[in-house]
C-alpha cells in the first residue's frame, strides 16, 4: 500500500500548480452539482454533496465557486452528466480506474482510449481490473492531531476498519457506506479532516521501476488532463528510490 500513500502526496503536490488548480476547481464543480441534483441541494440532508464539499474546501476552492455549483443543479435545462468508470492496463501491466463524469458518452470514451493508446496502455472491459480494488471511504488527518494510538482509538470509536500512521500523518479506512458516518464522528472526536473521500484501494500492487514510473505518470497526467476524467487510481508500488528519482 505504500505505492498508493505515495501517490496521493504526488497529486497533493501537483494540484498546488496554479495550472492544474483551474482544471481541480472545475472537477469539483461538477461533482458537486452532480452530488446536489441527486439528492438534496442542503449539504446537511446529501451525505454526497456533504463530503464533496469538503474535499473542494480541502483544496481551497472558494466559497462562492462551491455556492454557484450548488445552485446549478436547481436550473432546469443544465448539462446532464453521468458517471462513467474505464479500466484499463498502463505500462508494466499496472492497474488503472479512470472515473469520469460526461454529458457526452461517446466523446469520453474515444478520448479516453486513445490517451491509453498514445501512452502505452490498453482500454479494457469494465471489470477487467476493478478485482483488484476495494472501495472505501479515507479520511485523512495531519501527524499534529496525535500519536498513532490515539487516531486509532478515535477510528475504533468511531467505527472505521484500518488506520495507517506515518510521520505525514494518518489515514482513516472504512467501509464506502460508512463514510459519511465515521467521518462525523471522527470530527467530533479529532476536528477538522484534511480530507474525507471515496477511493479505490488496491488490494494487490504492480513493482515498478523507474522507467515505468515515468511512463505511468505521462498516461495519469494525460488523462487527468481530459475535463471528462475525475480522477484516476493505479495499483503502483516503487521503491522510495524510484520515488525520489522521479521527483529529483
Amino acid at each position: 500500500m505504500a505505492g498508493h500513500s505515495k501517490w496521493a502526496n504526488i497529486q497533493h503536490r501537483k494540484n498546488r500548480q496554479d495550472s492544474v488548480r483551474a482544471k481541480v476547481f472545475s472537477k469539483m464543480s461538477k461533482e458537486i452539482t452532480v452530488a446536489a441534483k441527486m439528492g438534496d441541494p442542503d449539504p446537511d440532508k446529501n451525505p454526497r454533496l456533504r463530503l464533496a464539499v469538503k474535499e473542494a474546501k480541502a483544496v481551497s476552492v472558494p466559497k462562492d465557486v462551491i455556492d454557484r455549483a450548488i445552485k446549478k443543479s436547481t436550473v432546469q435545462d443544465g448539462e446532464d452528466y453521468e458517471e462513467i468508470r474505464y479500466e484499463g492496463y498502463g505500462p508494466n501491466g499496472v492497474a488503472v480506474i479512470v472515473e469520469a463524469m460526461t454529458d457526452n458518452r461517446n466523446r469520453t470514451a474515444s478520448n479516453v482510449r486513445s490517451t491509453f493508446t498514445k501512452n502505452g496502455g490498453n482500454l479494457g472491459e469494465t471489470g477487467s481490473v476493478g478485482f483488484m480494488f476495494d472501495r472505501k471511504g479515507a479520511v485523512s488527518y495531519p501527524a499534529s492531531v496525535g500519536d498513532a494510538d490515539t487516531v486509532m482509538m478515535a477510528a475504533i470509536e468511531a467505527g472505521a476498519e484500518d488506520v495507517e500512521s506515518s510521520e505525514e500523518g494518518h489515514t482513516i479506512w472504512c467501509a464506502d457506506t460508512d463514510l459519511n458516518e465515521v467521518s462525523t464522528a471522527l470530527e467530533a472526536e479529532l476536528g477538522e479532516s484534511e480530507s474525507t473521500k471515496l477511493v479505490w484501494r488496491p488490494t494487490t500492487t504492480t513493482e515498478m521501476d523507474l522507467e515505468n514510473m515515468e511512463k505511468l505518470m505521462k498516461l495519469v497526467d494525460a488523462l487527468e488532463d481530459d475535463d471528462d476524467v475525475q480522477r484516476v487510481t493505479t495499483n503502483f508500488e516503487a521503491s522510495d528510490e524510484v520515488m525520489e528519482a522521479l521527483n529529483g
